[in-house]
């Protein structure tokens, strides 16, 4: 820990070796000081230690050492774990910088979620720097739980989700990169650079196509991020991913020439062919009224574009994963179903519900009609 006599030292030596613009932010920096306004002192710091002139591990390591280290057992952890990211940015040896990490824990420990980010701090360099994938996942680990259980949203999640983003893409866990992708977006999106939003939005489309289990693409669509994809050379992909949402496989047939460009989708054809015809069969059972639920196989078949020895194997898929729930007739060649997995909606599918509500409305006022008839006839008689 730096003494006050070298304190005053350093800052007096900034103050001369610097222009005058910057010798202004160093007196007022001192001044904070001095007086002991740590609040004050730590935003004023997590802004300052940004400037281009402090750009190199000398500098900032200096500034640590001679300055910081006089007073961070005072600020607020949180704050001076803001602080030391730029720090730790900078120091070249990456396995000292996160040596450097697991002694500021210590430091921070009264403050939980200055831990967790001095642990995402510490994943971002296994995962970009060292290329540990063991560790990173490790982190992403420990960190699960501790996050999800932690009540609310904190500053955290949204840097921990982007994490593990990246990392479940870097492995190729798709349906995981696609839940920890919104969840990012969801605490984050207004900090997420303007300029980085049509990456995303194009990786989020191919997890929502190749991610086991994911089925809820509604909910992607929905997302503003999308946006951005309008008028580069991925726009294709929110048509697809439209395609996929109400299981229309002849859209997915006629994109083929364009999505079959991407490796990953063309490798991929079979399972993508069967995806959708699991969500065409949802749309078919989401359509129907209640009282239509009877959906004979070769209407199945027609719809999916698959042969009808096949039909059957489909609706035991979607019963299996949970998708729809009901009943399979083989002598009949017929589906009773029940129940349709909830999905976020569209404005045309949230209008096929209204007419769906409308016409069992008609039916439930027309069997009231019916039951007063019934009634008058029984009360005369």
């Amino acid at each position: 820990m730096a003494s006050t006599a070298n304190v005053s030292t350093y800052l007096s030596t900034q103050k001369k070796t610097t222009n005058k613009e910057l010798a202004s932010e160093w007196t007022t920096i001192e001044d904070l000081y001095n007086e002991k306004l740590w609040n004050e002192l730590t935003i004023k710091l997590i802004k300052f230690i940004r400037h281009e002139s402090l750009q190199d591990e000398d500098s900032l390591l200096q500034l640590y050492q001679n300055f910081i280290s006089s007073f961070e057992m005072k600020i607020n952890p949180y704050g001076l774990v803001e602080i030391l990211e730029v720090v730790v940015e900078h120091i070249a040896d990456k396995k000292e910088a996160v040596a450097f990490l697991e002694k500021l824990k210590d430091k921070v420990k009264i403050c939980d979620e200055a831990i967790w980010y001095t642990q995402v701090l510490q994943g971002n360099i296994y995962l970009t720097n060292l290329n540990d994938l063991e560790a990173t996942k490790k982190i992403i680990e420990e960190l699960r739980e501790v996050l999800e259980e932690a009540g609310n949203v904190t500053p955290v999640h949204g840097k921990y989700y982007l994490l593990a983003s990246q990392y479940y893409r870097r492995v190729g866990q798709h349906s995981d990169y696609y839940r920890c992708g919104l969840q990012f977006l969801g605490c984050s999106l207004e900090d997420y650079p303007k300029e980085e939003w049509s990456q995303q939005a194009f990786f989020l489309g191919l997890a929502a196509l190749l991610g086991d289990g994911v089925y809820n693409i509604g909910e992607l669509l929905a997302h503003p991020i999308l946006e951005s994809l309008k008028g580069t050379e991925n726009e294709w992909v929110v048509e697809l991913l439209k395609a996929f949402n109400f299981g229309d496989i002849e859209k997915f047939n006629s994109m083929k020439p364009v999505w079959s460009k991407i490796p990953d989708l063309a490798a991929k054809e079979i399972k993508l062919r069967q995806k959708i015809s699991l969500l065409c069969l949802m749309e078919m059972t989401f359509k129907r009224s209640a009282i239509q639920r009877a959906i004979t196989f070769e209407d199945i078949a027609k719809e999916t574009q698959l042969p009808i020895k096949e039909v059957e194997l489909l609706v035991m898929k979607a019963l299996a994963q949970g998708l729809v729930r009901g009943e399979i007739d083989e002598v009949a060649g017929l589906v009773n179903m029940s129940w349709v997995q909830p999905r976020v909606l569209d404005r045309k599918q949230i209008a096929n519900m209204a007419t769906t509500l409308d016409v069992w409305m008609q039916s439930i006022t027309s069997m009231e009609k019916l039951m007063e008839l019934r009634a008058a006839d029984i009360l005369t008689n």
